[in-house]
């Protein structure tokens, strides 16, 4: 569907929902309300530009703040997503896409404790849909601006998430997410850096500490203190406060900095901890978030 491009349209922020089947859209939608977001559900594509005109034309109480979920319910409609995007480009409503992701296992898990099939599985299994899925959202997962992972998350992990990311008013700066995890327990999907702190002695190995997290101040200085992580922590700073402008520059609104060790227990969780602190005294607004802490 063409839009005209002579009369400018005052846009509202628009966030377009969709990723994995299972992967927690529900959810998310759900959070986005609770937050006085206008959420529109299984909205056919081709209708986007008609909803931000509407949203644009209202009176002053009308909804500056629209999240859509689209996803493969929607048959042959989903096909015309990216066509129904680059329309709204061209007269100046820029879409973020958020896209939501689970692993291969979580999915399947989720599908069979509430006994439905997968919507593209057809006569196959689970995994068949799963797979069928991941090759129709490759190319809009790679254009994603939000990339969320919900393996492990529960329903109140996830609320909390979206809230960090869209709780605020419009995004007018860079937002930063460090995030730890534990390589044992799988890569974080949602990462746009990987930083592998595994070279730090490890605490697990102290028995005074092994019980203790990253967030404890006795594991935290043993790591801090540790050669050389203090120039590891202070250069990725400085390269992220320089790339910051940048990302902003081309509308990259949250990032997303993963740390990683053995377990994501010690050494991760100190380092992000320290890592968010110094990015903040940069003047970059970051949080620490860690993933795995508690699951062993």
């Amino acid at each position: 569907m063409e839009y005209s491009t002579r009369t400018p349209i005052a846009a509202p922020q628009i966030v377009v929902v969709t990723g994995m089947s299972g992967a927690g859209r529900s959810t998310c939608s759900h959070a986005l309300e609770d937050l006085g977001w206008y959420v529109v559900d299984n909205l056919p594509p081709t209708l986007l530009g008609e909803l931000a005109a509407l949203a644009a034309r209202a009176e002053s109480g009308g909804p500056n703040r629209i999240a859509v979920v689209i996803d493969v319910r929607g048959g042959e409609f989903f096909t015309e997503l990216r066509s129904s995007l680059d329309s709204l480009k061209a007269i100046g409503i820029a879409c973020q896409i958020a896209f939501l992701e689970a692993d291969d296992e979580e999915l399947v898990r989720r599908f069979e404790s509430t006994r439905r099939p997968h919507p593209l599985q057809g006569t196959g299994r689970i995994l068949d849909g799963i797979a069928s899925e991941r090759a129709l959202l490759k190319d809009l997962r790679g254009e994603a601006d939000v990339l969320i992972d919900t393996t492990g998350l529960n329903v109140h992990q996830l609320k909390e998430k979206v809230e960090r990311v869209f709780g605020g008013a419009e995004v007018k700066q860079l937002r930063v997410t460090v995030l730890s995890f534990g390589f044992k327990y799988g890569l974080p999907y949602d990462s746009d850096f990987l930083i592998d702190a595994r070279f730090i002695p490890n605490p697990h190995w102290i028995p005074e500490l092994q019980p203790k997290t990253g967030l404890d101040e006795e594991v935290s200085n043993f790591v801090l203190a540790a050669d050389g992580v203090g120039e590891f922590i202070d250069g990725y700073a400085k390269i992220f406060a320089r790339l910051a402008p940048s990302y902003e520059r081309e509308g990259k609104k949250y990032l997303t900095l993963s740390i990683g060790c053995t377990g994501g227990k010690h050494r991760s969780v100190a380092v992000a901890e320290s890592l968010a602190s110094r990015l903040r005294d940069e003047g970059i607004e970051a949080t620490a978030v860690h993933r795995d802490v508690g699951r062993e």
